[in-house]
């Protein structure tokens, strides 16, 4: 029989703080989502795919799995920075093959949320995003924005295969024309 002391019941309770204790500093030392997201590097260690190229050839549109979700990010190729979305990731979706425009103002994504695909529009002037498909009975996936915001071209499975549709936003959009200021910036 092991015989019981002081010494021993120390030295165990020593070894337990101090392995607990340096599990405790490695998780407080782990970057989380949020700094994954904004530390603003165009590549990380995680997946990077779907890029869409702004028409000014400035923003870069991609997914990403930083911070354990898929999220869209922004890129700014001239300043070399994310560039911040509010409104636009949402916690408990999936986002897929973002569209954007000629400055980058709108961006066209479809997300889906316990297995409902919807299509986005998302306005980084007044940062708010737009379904576009409620009114639209089929799936649909791959949209593509053209480059004045006015126009997307998408699939869709309305008549049970995949076909290529076209939604006109209307004449009184407002367009992002290449004369058009910078979103974020005065003109």
């Amino acid at each position: 029989m092991k015989k019981f002391s002081i010494k021993s019941l120390l030295q165990r309770c020593w070894r337990w703080s101090f392995s607990l204790g340096l599990i405790v500093l490695t998780i407080a030392c782990t970057p989380s989502g949020d700094n994954i997201i904004s530390s603003g590097a165009l590549n990380s260690r995680y997946t990077e795919e779907q890029p869409a190229l702004s028409g000014n050839g400035r923003y870069l549109a991609y997914v990403s799995n930083r911070a354990a979700s898929r999220n869209i990010l922004l890129y700014d190729l001239q300043l070399q920075q994310l560039v911040p979305l509010p409104r636009l990731n949402q916690r408990q979706t999936i986002v897929e093959n973002p569209s954007i425009s000629y400055t980058g103002r709108y961006i066209v994504y479809v997300t889906s949320n316990r297995g409902t695909q919807i299509m986005v529009l998302y306005d980084r002037i007044t940062h708010t995003p737009q379904i576009l498909n409620q009114w639209y009975q089929g799936l649909v996936r791959n949209p593509s924005i053209s480059p004045d915001g006015r126009f997307i071209a998408f699939e869709g499975s309305l008549r049970g295969q995949w076909d290529i549709e076209v939604l006109d936003r209307g004449t009184n959009v407002e367009l992002d024309l290449p004369d058009s200021p910078l979103p974020g910036t005065s003109p």
